[in-house]
């Protein structure tokens, strides 16, 4: 019964990543037999969650039947959080939301209730969607943060709560996981986005913070203890700015979205500058004041251009580093701030082929996401199905001993 649960999640993973395989594909997926990966496929049409949708194309023999999981088979909670906001979708199994995606304001730090308010987030947005609980797999969260996905702490924001996944588990009867938001954001995009295929990438989450996601030999890389990737927190200048961090001269100081949106606000009080921007654009709401951003860097202001310009510049000496030290063949501009598009990329590619040596960069592509905002929440519904697979061989080894 157990091994039998343990295939039937290893089932659903693949689909979810792959959409329609093969009988075939399937068994040399999950590495079992064929014999039993028909078995287990029969099993599922059974229960109406597995499903019949064509046929493969012929490689000159009879062409093989493709399955699926029926999209409203099984869904997913989706939480994308930063320091100060949080969406929420509920997914089908091909990742499309039910409804619109909830999205508040909840700020982490020094907020004692902000669990709770979270809860009941979650709460709500699984009572609007209508689908029932039994049929949600679980409840995966991107927050930032130095986390310990395995014991579901965050160390930054919730250093006294013993479990945020235990805690939030219990009170929504659901399983739930969570990860660091760079983390996820490079798993979206090694399963689903311009880091598919790649065996070494480094995802760089453009954000209210600069974050760094990891993929090191076609895996995930969270180092020792799961905080690797705190790529903002480099000291990298001599402004004399104290970062979040508490540390001065870190390179989110000056180039992370927030710092932009700062610039902007600042530099046309100051010198009156010609932007689409105006000079009241700040309203209190720094979700919209970067949508004003990304905004005005698509109509081609020249003002904004040159802000996100020189942030890009700098970030990209960061890269170089980056590069330098683990020769990736990808570096990808990720998170929100991939939504001002390629303006990021020629001005990270100068700064890489200036600070780096020439047989490193000519061999690293740079190339900035087409998801933007959406790779938080799609990472974050696959943290579900990579959990529920590791949580069940967890399981499996225990009985074994």
């Amino acid at each position: 019964m157990q091994k039998r649960l343990q295939y039937k999640h290893l089932i659903f993973r693949e689909f979810y990543y792959a959409g329609s395989l093969s009988c075939a594909e399937l068994s040399s997926r999950i590495g079992k037999s064929i014999p039993l990966t028909t078995q287990m496929i029969n099993n599922l049409i059974k229960e109406g969650v597995v499903e019949e949708n064509g046929l493969a194309p012929s490689n000159g023999g009879r062409r093989p039947a493709l399955y699926s999981v029926k999209p409203d088979a099984m869904y997913v909670v989706a939480v994308a959080m930063d320091q100060m906001l949080t969406r929420i979708a509920v997914v089908d199994f091909h990742n499309k939301p039910v409804g619109a995606i909830v999205q508040q304001e909840l700020l982490l730090a020094n907020n004692p209730g902000a669990l709770t308010q979270l809860k009941n987030a979650i709460e709500q947005a699984i009572k609007k969607s209508k689908i029932p609980k039994k049929k949600v797999l679980g409840v995966g969260i991107g927050m930032p943060g130095f986390i310990d996905a395995a014991q579901g702490i965050n160390y930054s924001f919730f250093p006294n709560e013993s479990s945020i996944t235990a805690f939030l588990g219990s009170a929504l009867e659901i399983p739930v996981y969570i990860d660091n938001d760079s983390s996820i954001i490079a798993l979206a995009e090694h399963r689903f986005g311009a880091a598919a295929g790649a065996r070494n990438a480094m995802v760089v989450n453009l954000g209210w913070g600069v974050g760094l996601g990891l993929i090191l030999n076609n895996q995930l890389y969270r180092g020792e203890s799961g905080f690797a990737g705190e790529f903002s927190h480099i000291p990298f200048f001599n402004n004399n700015k104290i970062c979040s961090c508490g540390k001065r001269g870190c390179l989110e100081t000056e180039t992370s979205l927030k710092v932009i949106i700062e610039k902007a606000e600042q530099g046309l009080k100051r010198k009156g500058s010609t932007s689409f921007l105006k000079k009241n654009f700040r309203t209190g709401a720094i979700e919209k004041d970067w949508q004003a951003i990304v905004k005005a860097a698509q109509s081609g202001d020249e003002y904004v251009i040159r802000l996100l310009t020189a942030a890009g510049y700098d970030i990209g000496r960061g890269v170089a580093v980056l590069i330098h030290l683990f020769n990736p063949e990808l570096v990808l501009l990720s998170g929100r701030g991939a939504q001002a598009g390629r303006i990021w990329q020629a001005p990270v590619l100068q700064a890489v082929n200036e600070h780096c040596i020439l047989r490193l960069a000519e061999n690293t592509a740079v190339k900035v996401s087409q998801m933007g905002g959406r790779a938080e929440l799609i990472g974050a519904a696959a943290l579900v199905l990579e959990n529920l697979v590791r949580a069940r061989n967890k399981e499996h080894k225990k009985t074994l001993i």
